[in-house]
């Protein structure tokens, strides 16, 4: 099974799972976890673009909190994590889910679809322009930055407890969050559930590898416009990837310089890659503290049904853990 073809059966079970899994949890949440928690809404400048963030903080907060920024996986919103989101902010966490740019209630990037005017016909650096945006296609590095900016902003809340910074991700955003903390030493610790680790250029098929080189020479000339909003160029899975960007990303080659302490979260019948070259290649190559842990039972979907609740206790443990000051 090739590279893409394998990711878009992975990440279309996953939207569908994820939407059913958020259902789920609104339903079966109790009206006493929701009132205990304070929810608000806030944007996020993310190189130039409002993206939208929820925040979920203790209603009986007092003082910095040790901090969670949740990232969804390909194709999913923020909506979607409301269930784990309010769980955490229950155990005494702030939290910041968020939508990547283009996607939910973030705005978009832009591209001009016609030339700039001329110097003398601008004002300052300004002028109007016909543009068009770049919605719902997915792109590793945007999306690794827009995590970045969720952090740094949450750097300047006045609840949040900047020693104490943890990031969680799932599926997808599973590889995004290591890609991430590799890079942002501020990471404490780090939760990567079912996490699809990338794959090196030097493992790409031949033809997956054609394909993403010819993508990027072809954008790169004008000759390759961005896919429409959903596209389905990968199978059924909704949203076009920009192939070039995944020339550069595969978070496998980064976990060793992960810095926090890291809890892999795997599925015995993981289905969608081998978990030998992902979480658990991953945990091998990471830095202490870690973890890696298989859950009995159950494939890739098993994470946002029936063994929801228990990634979630062993999220919240490991947290507890690394992000808390230990009890006396």
């Amino acid at each position: 099974m090739t590279f893409w073809r394998s990711l878009a059966m992975g990440m279309v079970g996953l939207i569908a799972a994820g939407l059913a899994g958020a259902a789920f949890g609104e339903q079966n949440q109790s009206g006493s976890d929701a009132a205990a928690v304070e929810e608000r809404r806030v944007d996020i400048m993310s190189e130039g673009v409002r993206i939208h963030g929820d925040v979920y903080a203790p209603k009986s907060a007092a003082g910095a909190l040790p901090t969670i920024v949740m990232s969804h996986g390909w194709g999913g919103t923020a909506a979607m994590l409301r269930p784990q989101a309010t769980a955490f902010a229950n155990a005494g966490y702030l939290v910041v889910a968020f939508d990547y740019r283009g996607w939910g209630e973030s705005d978009s990037r832009v591209i001009l679809t016609r030339a700039a005017p001329d110097a003398a016909q601008r004002s300052g650096q300004r002028y109007t322009a016909e543009v068009r945006e770049v919605r719902e296609v997915v792109d590793p590095i945007d999306q690794a930055t827009d995590i970045f900016n969720v952090i740094h902003w949450a750097m300047g809340e006045p609840l949040v407890d900047k020693n104490r910074v943890g990031l969680w991700g799932t599926s997808f955003s599973g590889g995004l969050v290591i890609y991430v903390a590799a890079r942002d030493p501020r990471i404490k610790a780090l939760v990567s559930q079912v996490g699809y680790m990338g794959q090196p250029v030097g493992a790409m098929p031949a033809a997956a590898l054609a394909k993403n080189y010819d993508d990027a020479t072809r954008r790169a000339r004008g000759q390759l416009d961005y896919p429409a909003p959903r596209a389905r160029e990968v199978g059924s899975l909704q949203g076009g990837p920009i192939r070039e960007k995944f020339l550069v990303y595969a978070p496998i080659d980064d976990v060793a310089q992960v810095k926090g302490a890291l809890l892999l979260i795997a599925a015995e019948h993981e289905e969608l890659f081998d978990n030998r070259s992902h979480p658990e290649a991953a945990y091998q190559r990471a830095r202490e503290p870690k973890r890696y842990v298989v859950i009995p039972g159950i494939a890739h979907y098993g994470i946002y049904r029936e063994a929801r609740d228990e990634a979630t206790r062993l999220a919240i443990e490991w947290f507890d853990q690394h992000l808390k000051p230990p009890t006396r």
